[in-house]
């Protein structure tokens, strides 16, 4: 149970081979005439869709940011928002092969992993962070991280402030993308005599360059003193290429999710929820970067390409948001404000 609360599989099994056990089920179950109609629907949701997607995820690697992904990946294969019957048959059978998981001891029976949408397009916003918002988790960050209960805590808290500056300045996925990050993965990107911060990810669109936040570069500066690394700066590891992990801890080890203490700052900071009530995830993070990025003109085809995602998903989530972000560049010239009315003597 421990392991589970740390973010740790009882077993390590990927998405694919529950899902394989799964489909050997149902087949069972149609030739003993014991399975319903419906079964090879099932069956078919799991080859073509669900196996295609998760396939290479081990389950606790699925967080609500990836399920909204597979929505708009969806659409894509199937040219059309799929009806809501087919998004019930796909959620049945993506349960199948979670509660397989479950009887077989590699969830714990209360841990939650986000689940398929099976009524339809909610049609709202992504929770995410406003730029007062940023700066007010930035005051809070240096006081929460040393008053946890030991060493350990601390260090877990310290290691998260950089990843949570990591993706603010990035847009990357984490976990999937961010985890797996080496130093080497880090380079300049040089335009005539003025460089940037270049970053290698492979996700699960494949790998791209992205270019990150200029302000990244003094996070990565202090991250490297925080890690006793024998480089003096930024430049030198660069130049070095060191194959050695971003996100561990002065030990050398890497926790396998910080999830955990993401929330745990949510809750203490009082920013756990938007004004909506929404739950607010690392995965929030990334939906941030993506409005405030809209916000400053990037366009979408830009964007989707920097966050290895598609244009349809941009505009899927973040399209009804422009036109508001960009409000000044539509209107030109701001309209005067209405002039006070003052009461008569």
């Amino acid at each position: 149970m421990a392991k589970v609360e740390f973010g740790m599989a009882l077993k390590l099994k990927k998405f694919k081979v529950l899902a394989e056990e799964e489909l050997v089920e149902l087949s069972k179950d149609l030739q003993s005439g014991i399975g319903k109609r419906v079964y090879r629907d099932y069956q078919f949701a799991i080859n073509k869709y669900l196996i295609p997607f998760f396939g290479k995820y081990v389950l606790i690697e699925i967080n609500q940011g990836l399920i909204e992904d597979f929505e708009s990946w969806r659409i894509s294969e199937m040219g059309r928002i799929p009806k809501a019957s087919t998004k019930r048959t796909h959620a049945s059978a993506y349960n199948r092969v979670i509660e397989r998981a479950r009887a077989q001891g590699i969830l714990a029976p209360d841990y939650k992993i986000p689940l398929l949408d099976s009524k339809g397009d909610k049609g709202q916003a992504r929770p995410a962070f406003t730029a007062q918002e940023i700066e007010l988790i930035r005051q809070f960050l240096p006081q929460w991280v040393d008053t946890g209960f030991n060493d350990r805590i601390n260090q877990m808290r310290k290691l998260a402030s950089f990843y949570i500056e990591f993706l603010i300045n990035t847009g990357v996925r984490h976990g999937t993308e961010a985890m797996p990050l080496r130093w080497r993965h880090i380079q300049w990107h040089w335009i005539g005599d003025k460089r940037y911060i270049k970053v290698w990810v492979s996700g699960k669109t494949g790998p791209r360059y992205l270019i990150a936040k200029n302000a990244l570069i003094d996070v990565l500066e202090d991250l490297i003193v925080w890690q006793l690394l024998p480089y003096e700066n930024l430049e030198m590891v660069i130049e070095s290429k060191p194959d050695r992990l971003i996100f561990i801890l002065p030990s050398g080890l890497q926790p396998r999710s910080l999830e955990c203490t993401f929330h745990n700052l949510m809750r203490d900071s009082g920013l756990g929820k938007d004004a909506a009530g929404r739950q607010r995830t690392l995965y929030s993070l990334r939906h941030t970067y993506a409005t405030l990025a809209l916000a400053e003109g990037i366009d979408i085809h830009t964007l989707a390409r920097q966050m290895g995602t598609s244009i349809l998903m941009i505009e899927r989530h973040y399209s009804k948001m422009t036109p508001m972000m960009s409000a000044e560049q539509l209107a030109g010239q701001a309209a005067k404000p209405k002039p006070a009315t003052t009461s008569p003597e």
